[in-house]
């Protein structure tokens, strides 16, 4: 029985997925496994158990808050070190099947887990929206890369993730250092991390586009945001001064009493 470790952010008004989220990874995912949850919010709608763990994280503001998501991640390193596997999911996602161990990557894959992007699984590689500024640390060249993976699930051993966290959080900042911010931010970063590597690869199934008709079964659903009231809407902060110390002391309290 593995030890999962699983990273989810949901700031502002984005609490309004964490409970089918939840629910859905519960019953779907790993389910012969001991999860943990790691949580960064701002919001109360989250609560603390043995198994869900809450550290306050104010929201940034677009696009920061998906961009610098591994420097939220490297804050609970020592954690995610007691763990086996290591997985990031957007929080906009459910779901829907049973996905177990084929997600598990092997030394010969690098220890770390893709999903091949839905909108781009059957372009070809001068489609891909790949960072292409050469000044940029994303900056993959034409020609390179075979798969464009997309940003929302991601994961892998948790050693080799953790390797991954801090190669693109330096990445990111060296970036930030030159007033750069690469075309799809995390994404972009992450594509690059993966362009020279054999890594496990799953198929559009683990990341279906709500609404789309895609040749794959639907393991995990990547829920259409319109439909929560849009980007714009979600990404825009509802916590009061009152919550960002609730909250924070709650993550404290979480994090103390973690084992």
């Amino acid at each position: 029985m593995a030890r999962i470790a699983i990273l989810y952010i949901c700031t502002g008004k984005y609490d309004i997925f964490w409970s089918k989220f939840y629910k859905s990874c519960e019953k779907y995912f790993l389910k012969e496994h001991v999860k943990h949850y790691f949580v960064f919010t701002d919001s109360l709608k989250v609560k603390s158990s043995n198994r869900v763990h809450t550290i306050y994280k104010e929201s940034l503001g677009w696009p920061y808050n998906t961009l610098l998501r591994f420097k939220l991640f490297l804050f609970i390193e020592e954690e995610l070190n007691k763990f086996d596997y290591t997985y990031f999911f957007n929080s906009n996602m459910i779901f829907r099947k049973t996905v177990s161990e084929e997600v598990f990557p092997t030394a010969a894959e690098s220890g770390l887990l893709g999903v091949i992007h839905p909108g781009h699984y059957n372009k070809k590689n001068s489609d891909f929206t790949y960072e292409r500024n050469p000044n940029s640390t994303a900056f993959i060249r034409q020609g390179d890369g075979e798969h464009y993976f997309m940003g929302g699930f991601n994961g892998g051993i948790s050693k080799e993730y953790i390797m991954l966290i801090k190669k693109l959080n330096e990445n990111i900042n060296i970036d930030l250092s030159k007033g750069i911010i690469a075309t799809w931010h995390d994404e972009s970063h992450l594509n690059a991390y993966f362009v020279d590597k054999k890594i496990k690869i799953l198929s559009p199934a683990y990341g279906y586009a709500e609404g789309w008709n895609l040749p794959f079964e639907n393991k995990i659903t990547v829920l259409d945001k319109s439909k929560y009231g849009g980007h714009e809407f979600l990404r825009s902060t509802s916590t009061s001064s009152k919550n960002f110390f609730i909250c924070f002391l709650k993550s404290l309290k979480d994090k103390l009493l973690f084992k």
